[in-house]
């Protein structure tokens, strides 16, 4: 059967508390039956010295033991003058002792109470001469007396024989530790029950949150990615509360740029359908003629399409992991140089000059992938190309600091503002003054710039140009 976390943590903490408060009645219950048995140890001494003393008294009033062999009463009188508590009523074994013949002691005497066999003191004692004979006792039983020698005027005139037995002779002794062990067994019971309301406290206390976690990963798991979490603790499961917020904020985000990328891709390739279709529609009907330049207006076209659906294409690998790279050690400054020569008609029919400075001493090698290096040196060229106003220049600067290529392409006017510059990088963006379809992008070849630079663990940024228009600089891990 599936039990709750909750019922888990309950019985874990009811259990934990329990054993401590065993461990604590057993410690105690044992701290006390050991104090108060050394405490009785210590009265039984007293009493047996206070018995001899008073024996000893006996016999220097007396001279003799003779008196007192054979008269149980004031054998008795003298055991009792050694209680502190003397003034006490007459033990209920007192009648039996004196109603049996003198000779016998100690009398025939066995109580239980609540289950305890107690004996007292003034029946585990016998009195012996000097020379061992019996004044009162039992000759079965000299083996396994203690004997205590009574001096008078340093001589020994008598033992007083001690049987073994429980220390504990008084009645109100046994009960006081059975008030105690019944006090301590109530203490155990309230303990017990403030522990399991106190365990709930904390399992609900501690499941609560959790919960609360349980059903925002359920709305998070339906598409509900609003849902935020309250932050009432600094402990960990604090920390776990602002941990989901931001992976619901971070899904948020997603989820937003995920609509905006549909939007973006529908809107980028309606365009050019629209145009392609409604030239069709012209030639079917007649209204344009089918001349070699309206099938390459159509050509024009289809190939901004192509190229639209090939940049969505390889954004989507890059995206993935999944776009092939083949990386070897190469030459980045001679790939930057290959792709200038090839794009300088472009720079030339437009009047833009190009500028090629700082070329580091000695070749650079990279663990690169040369054509992906050369897609980024190519969409970058081609946007200076495309945006850069007629008769600007481009400056493009190599220099190399300890393990890193830096490249800086930095072109004249158009610039771009300043709050603008962050999100060049982004899928489908493209500057407010630069919007015209007539370069034929679709904001993505900085994106794919961007994927290439993170591939080969480089940084790619966008800031204002000197020259007045955009700069880009790109480090690259170049290790000597």
């Amino acid at each position: 059967m599936h039990k709750s976390i909750r019922f888990k943590l309950f019985l874990t903490f009811l259990l934990t508390t329990l054993l401590v408060v065993a461990g604590m009645y057993m410690f105690m219950r044992w701290s006390l039956d050991k104090g108060f048995t050394e405490f009785i140890e210590t009265r039984q001494r007293e009493r047996v010295e206070s018995l001899i003393e008073g024996l000893n008294e006996y016999y220097a009033m007396t001279g003799s033991w003779e008196p007192l062999a054979g008269n149980k009463r004031l054998w008795i009188q003298l055991l009792m003058q050694s209680d502190n508590h003397h003034h006490r009523p007459p033990a209920p074994w007192m009648e039996k002792a004196l109603a049996e013949p003198t000779d016998k002691w100690p009398p025939d005497w066995r109580d239980t109470h609540g289950k305890k066999r107690y004996t007292p003191l003034e029946l585990r004692v016998m009195l012996l001469r000097s020379d061992k004979s019996i004044i009162f006792g039992r000759r079965e039983a000299l083996p396994q007396l203690v004997l205590h020698p009574i001096h008078y005027k340093e001589q020994i005139v008598g033992f007083l024989g001690l049987l073994p037995g429980k220390p504990v002779n008084q009645l109100g002794e046994i009960l006081f530790m059975e008030r105690q062990a019944k006090s301590f067994v109530w203490i155990t019971l309230l303990m017990i029950a403030l522990s399991a309301g106190l365990a709930l406290l904390l399992a609900y206390t501690l499941v609560r949150p959790l919960k609360r976690i349980t059903a925002a990963a359920k709305e998070l798991a339906v598409g509900r990615y609003n849902v935020r979490l309250p932050v009432e603790s600094g402990d960990e499961l604090g920390q776990l509360a602002r941990d989901f917020n931001e992976m619901a904020a971070a899904l948020e985000q997603s989820e937003l740029a995920r609509r905006r990328w549909v939007a973006d891709i529908s809107h980028e390739l309606r365009t050019p359908l629209a145009v392609l279709s409604g030239e069709l529609e012209a030639l079917q009907d007649g209204v344009r003629p089918l001349t070699l330049e309206a099938v390459d207006s159509l050509s024009g076209d289809v190939m901004r399409l192509n190229r639209l659906t090939e940049d969505l294409y390889q954004l989507a690998l890059s995206d993935q992991g999944a776009l092939t790279y083949r990386k070897t050690l190469t030459d980045p400054v001679a790939i930057l140089k290959e792709d200038l020569a090839a794009l300088m008609p472009e720079f030339t029919s437009k009047q833009l000059s190009v500028n090629l400075s700082g070329n580091p001493p000695g070749a650079v090698s990279l663990y690169a992938d040369p054509d992906r290096l050369s897609q980024l040196f190519r969409n970058l060229l081609k946007n200076s190309a495309n945006y850069t106003d007629c008769g600007g220049r481009l400056e493009i600067n190599i220099s190399k600091r300890g393990d890193r290529l830096l490249i800086d392409l930095s072109d004249s006017a158009p610039g771009v503002a300043s709050q603008e510059l962050p999100k060049l990088f982004d899928r489908f963006y493209r500057v407010e003054s630069s919007r015209s379809r007539n370069h034929g992008g679709a904001g993505l070849g900085l994106a794919i710039c961007s994927n290439i630079i993170s591939a080969h663990n480089g940084i790619i940024k966008a800031q204002a140009s000197a020259l007045g228009g955009l700069a880009i600089h790109i480090e690259l891990p170049a290790p000597s």
